[in-house]
């Protein structure tokens, strides 16, 4: 995705968690923005998201080799509960879509972990 010019890669995962209550009259606003977190707190969806990010960026400085710089291209990740995006009307809370959770793993953690699996030290 080209951002201010430049390339900005993501990891997106697309969710079928069923977050609102069967039968509920607006299951859509159980997943507002801010009610997505309980749910990725508890499915441990931050550190997926960490690991896959660690498995973009060694794939990145492969494929892009000196040209590879993980701040300029490490775009973060995006976590799409299907089940909370009805298309154009699916609503909002401050330019978020609802079913939308998004993030971008500190690059000094994306390194740190990116070291210990390959050393066995994060230092």
């Amino acid at each position: 995705m080209p951002h201010n010019g430049a390339h900005k890669y993501l990891v997106v995962d697309y969710k079928t968690n069923r977050l609102h209550v069967p039968g509920a009259s607006d299951p859509v606003a159980a997943y507002a923005p801010q009610k997505l977190v309980p749910s990725m707190q508890e499915h441990r969806y931050p550190l997926q998201a960490l690991l896959y990010t660690v498995a973009l960026h060694r794939y990145l400085r492969w494929r892009l080799g000196s040209a590879y710089d993980p701040d300029q291209h490490l775009g973060g990740v995006g976590y799409l509960f299907v089940r909370g995006m009805v298309g154009p009307l699916t609503p909002q809370v401050n330019d978020v879509c609802h079913g939308v959770f998004s993030w971008r793993p500190p690059t000094e953690a994306v390194l740190a972990l990116d070291n210990l699996f390959a050393t066995g030290s994060a230092s």
